[in-house]
């Protein structure tokens, strides 16, 4: 199986990858003849970060459902895997999905490149070089060298740059690229207005097109010379204003534009990349807190993170063709831009493009029906409903195990919470009424017999379906109840929803 790699730089980089997390345990999946294992790289100093560890929560979730149920279950059918289970080096990883930055953790930039043991003339040129000001964790305006990293480089590429460029000479660097085979590919997420993503972006493409330890017989570098697709978001949020944080709104476009000018000759210019995407809202909406990292940064979902997680699908659906690479160089580099049918304010399916709203609409809607009934009857329907009693038992002790009630709950809990915090942005997405009865689930559908189901608040048309499926079906894996339950809803959701509501992928 090919693997994909994703180095999600930063709090955008953690964001998006949540969102492509959601997409692939919905079952979304690229058109494509390859099937790819996907390995996350989260690269961030900022450890408390709330964005960071929701998502690593999130994906330690979907890797146990995942290898609990297999991949040929429908939801979460796709392999999500860390780093270390790929190695057999004798220097471990931590099993984590976040690389393991050195000597960051409560430590000032001077610190780090030691300037106080340098000579007089590099000290000095270290003071031209970092010669700004920013806010430090406490409020105080402090000079670049004596920024304190640990809540990240608070919008100041320069120091992130110098940081992120340790990431060639550690261990993980070494075991992707000891791992890394002509088939796989590498995308890399992250934002260009702040300071980890826009560092973070050309470091880690130079140091992959310049790796020189991953050599075939005949010398080619599978590494050098990879399929590397990325996202690079623009502003499309925006913040509270206050005079005291380093990160404020009307730097966005500065740093913008001398991060694109930047890339026009390191990036773009010197065709280090295959595929790469933008994305950018001028929304301006609800602003979010002004949280340059001290007190965890915790932002909400955002349309636009889950359209870039689309990017990464797309460029999973781009043939190696169209992808080709010699010395390190793309030969035919590809740019794309992300659009709506509709500027809507507040999103729906049919505000989407064609080919994006087939592509998520269905599996989407089958996972939130998915969700729904979970949430509100399962636990009636392990005592009464038929379907639950066919072997192996869907019963009150399934209920009660981890991986039901532990597991997959949190998962459709952060899904829940992931839907609603995309439908109360600005700008918003906002598919399926969440709180309303089964029938009104999806926004602006409506079935072909009128209502779905017999009534509003019956889940007895839903039943009839399971157990039919459960009677019927040749394809469900009856293994284990695991494997049943996610087979058995994710045929009948998809039967119901194109059925009844012409849904189709």
């Amino acid at each position: 199986m090919a693997r994909l790699y994703i180095f999600a730089i930063g709090g955008t980089g953690s964001r998006v990858l949540k969102s492509l997390t959601m997409l692939l345990a919905s079952g979304v999946k690229p058109n494509s003849d390859k099937n790819f294992e996907i390995v996350p790289i989260i690269i961030d100093p900022h450890k408390s970060n709330e964005d960071l560890k929701r998502t690593e929560r999130l994906l330690g979730n979907y890797q146990t459902i995942s290898n609990e149920v297999g991949l040929d279950s429908g939801f979460f059918s796709t392999k999500i895997t860390t780093l270390d289970r790929l190695t057999t080096s004798q220097n471990r990883l931590s099993g984590s999905f976040t690389f393991n930055l050195q000597e960051v953790g409560g430590r000032k930039f001077s610190e780090y490149i030691g300037f106080n043991q340098l000579d007089e003339p590099n000290k000095a040129l270290a003071d031209i070089l970092f010669s700004g000001k920013s806010i430090n964790k406490r409020h105080e305006e402090v000079n670049l060298l004596d920024v304190e990293m640990d809540i990240g480089f608070v919008g100041n590429p320069n120091i992130g740059s110098i940081v992120l460029n340790q990431v060639k000479d550690s261990q993980e660097f070494k075991d992707f690229a000891s791992n890394y085979n002509e088939d796989d590919r590498v995308f890399i997420i992250s934002s260009i207005f702040g300071g980890t993503g826009a560092a973070g972006f050309p470091t880690i493409l130079k140091n992959i097109r310049d790796a020189m330890n991953n050599r075939n017989i005949d010398g080619k570098g599978f590494l050098q010379d990879a399929k590397i697709g990325a996202i690079t978001a623009l502003p499309y949020f925006n913040i509270e204003k206050d005079n005291d944080s380093p990160i404020q709104k009307s730097d966005f476009i500065a740093k913008t534009k001398a991060a694109l000018y930047y890339y026009k000759d390191n990036v773009t210019g010197n065709n280090s990349i295959n595929s790469l995407y933008y994305i950018a809202d001028n929304y301006s909406g609800k602003p979010y807190k002004n949280d340059p990292g001290d007190n965890g940064q915790k932002n909400d979902a955002h349309f636009v993170e889950m359209a870039s997680a689309l990017a990464i699908i797309d460029f999973l659906e781009t043939p190696d063709r169209d992808l080709e690479t010699s010395e390190g160089k793309a030969l035919k580099p590809i740019y794309k831009e992300f659009g709506i049918r509709k500027d809507a304010s507040d999103i729906k399916f049919s505000d989407l493009e064609d080919y994006t709203e087939r592509k998520i609409a269905l599996r989407l809607s089958q996972f939130a029906l998915f969700r729904k009934y979970l949430t509100e009857h399962l636990s009636s329907a392990v005592e009464n409903e038929a379907w639950s009693n066919d072997s192996p038992e869907i019963n009150k002790k399934f209920v009660d195990n981890t991986f039901y009630r532990t597991n997959l709950t949190e998962f459709l809990n952060s899904f829940t919470d992931w839907l609603k915090e995309m439908a109360e942005n600005k700008r918003g997405f906002s598919p399926f009424n969440i709180d309303s009865s089964i029938d009104a689930l999806i926004k602006d559908r409506i079935g072909k017999y009128g209502l779905v189901f017999k009534s509003k608040v019956d889940y007895g048309e839903f039943n009839n379906q399971l157990s039919k499926t459960s009677k019927k079906s040749k394809s469900l894996d009856r293994s284990s109840a695991e494997k049943r339950l996610i087979g058995l809803f994710y045929e009948t959701t998809e039967s119901i929803l194109e059925d009844s509501y012409g849904l189709k992928n």
